[in-house]
């Protein structure tokens, strides 16, 4: 079996990847699903943060705007998976 990196940067087989990537897909294409993700993205990557936000603050919300991100390119290879056959 070979490794590749998948979008979250972690090695495993294309299929697994693609997979993950089309069950994302799969799960946020529906309104309820969009909907979920605009609330996630409303609480992290739309979210500023103010001059007094600490070190820890600010480490702590890049972590949530990574994971939203990964989510994001998710359903886009999802996507793109789907369109290419």
């Amino acid at each position: 079996m070979t490794q590749h990196l998948g979008i979250d940067g972690l090695p495993r087989s294309k299929d697994e990847d693609e997979q993950i990537s089309q069950n994302f897909e799969s799960l946020f294409k529906t309104p309820t699903g969009k909907a979920v993700l605009g609330y996630l993205r409303s609480v992290t990557i739309e979210m500023i943060a103010g001059s007094n936000a600490t070190d820890e603050e600010l480490r702590h919300r890049e972590g949530q705007r990574f994971l939203v991100a990964i989510m994001e390119k998710r359903i886009q290879h999802g996507q793109r998976i789907k369109q290419n056959g």
